[in-house]
């Protein structure tokens, strides 16, 4: 039996060869600078993560925190929750996420949650999503959505570092 090598069968080989490369080689981005961001701490399942914001769908709040105002983040639907307590709260209090990197719901995309402690009930530290969902169905406290997406990688899982 003889082996017939066509034209059309070295090309589709050397296609299949260059496209697998190609899927192996790095991205050109182009050149690199570092810039400082400010890097932000919440809760999540009672551990502290590290988190930078980029980008937010409301202006007054891009413009507060001098990041860009991406409306076409309001769009976004199903992202996971970061809660934010407004008015009264323990001390030690900071924002609490719905998830973190190597979870399969994670992204890097958050519905923005505002908690605030009904009247009469002493705040208690938030440190979990769960306590927040809890809590709410108690009636100790109010969940509100203002409709705002953030931009927020979490950068650092406890004390890993998820980029550097």
């Amino acid at each position: 039996m003889s082996t017939r090598i066509t034209a059309s069968t070295v090309l589709l080989a050397a296609a299949l060869l260059v496209g697998s490369a190609s899927a192996a080689a790095p991205l050109m981005l182009g050149p690199s600078t570092h810039k400082q961001l400010a890097l932000f701490q919440g809760y999540y399942d009672g551990h502290k993560d590290g988190y930078v914001i980029t980008d937010v769908s409301n202006k007054a709040q891009a413009n507060a925190w001098h990041v860009n105002f991406a409306p076409v983040l309001k769009s976004v639907k199903g992202a996971p929750e970061q809660y934010f307590v407004s008015g009264r709260a323990a001390a030690g209090q900071l924002a609490v996420f719905g998830s973190e990197p190597g979870e399969a719901s994670y992204n890097p995309l958050w519905d923005e949650l505002v908690v605030t402690w009904k009247a009469g009930v002493k705040p208690v530290l938030l440190v979990k999503d769960d306590q927040i969902t809890q809590l709410a169905k108690a009636g100790k406290l109010k969940i509100s959505d203002p409709h705002i997406v953030l931009n927020a990688p979490i950068t650092s899982v406890g004390s890993k570092q998820t980029v550097t």
